[in-house]
């Protein structure tokens, strides 16, 4: 997703605001690859036109703003900007916790859509990057203990000591040019090991 030239969605039912915007976002370089009028029509459009940024309006006939932006970032996470008329603490609330990376109260200029998109693009960055490590760690976590309940297994059925477990699975690794976890898995499920 380069910073330089965005697939923007707008999400947004009032004409005038509509055209302000696409000015504006094309602009700075940008690119408007669709415009919604309500919630269900911007989750048709991020599903089929897959932009890099969606500035969504809360207030929209139909499904509301946050609602759509819920949906859209469950099925692909996409930076979203709200644009609204409302700055009610419970509307900024449910946007933090749904994912929403910039909140924006109409009516937005220029000089305000500029540094909004940047924090959008960044934080939506930061928050890709921490789900990934978090991932990682958790697949970590349990490779280690499907690795360490196999060890148990060897030490028990061959009478071994922990590290010597441990360099067999590794040399049963690197000879079936297999992961680790995977020679474990298969003998936590009574796969053959050698003596």
């Amino acid at each position: 997703m380069g910073e330089n030239r965005l697939r923007i969605l707008i999400a947004e039912d009032e004409s005038v605001t509509v055209l302000s915007l696409k000015k504006t976002l094309e602009g700075m370089g940008h690119s408007v690859v669709a415009i919604a009028r309500d919630g269900k029509e911007a989750i048709l459009h991020a599903e089929r036109v897959r932009p890099d940024l969606i500035l969504m309006d809360i207030k929209m006939s139909g499904l509301n703003g946050l609602d759509a932006a819920e949906e859209i970032l469950q099925k692909r996470p996409t930076p979203v900007i709200i644009l609204t008329a409302y700055s009610e603490k419970s509307f900024i609330e449910r946007a933090s916790d749904i994912g929403i990376s910039t909140y924006l109260v109409k009516p937005v200029t220029d000089e305000d859509l500029k540094p909004a998109i940047t924090l959008a693009i960044d934080r939506f960055r930061e928050r890709q990057s921490l789900a990934s490590a978090v991932s990682i760690m958790k697949e970590t976590l349990e490779n280690k203990k499907f690795i360490e309940k196999a060890k148990w297994i060897l030490v028990k059925q061959f009478g071994i000591s922990e590290d010597e477990a441990h360099r067999r699975l590794q040399q049963l690794s690197r000879e079936g040019n297999v992961k680790m976890v995977e020679i474990a898995k298969s003998i936590i499920s009574g796969g053959k090991t050698q003596e």
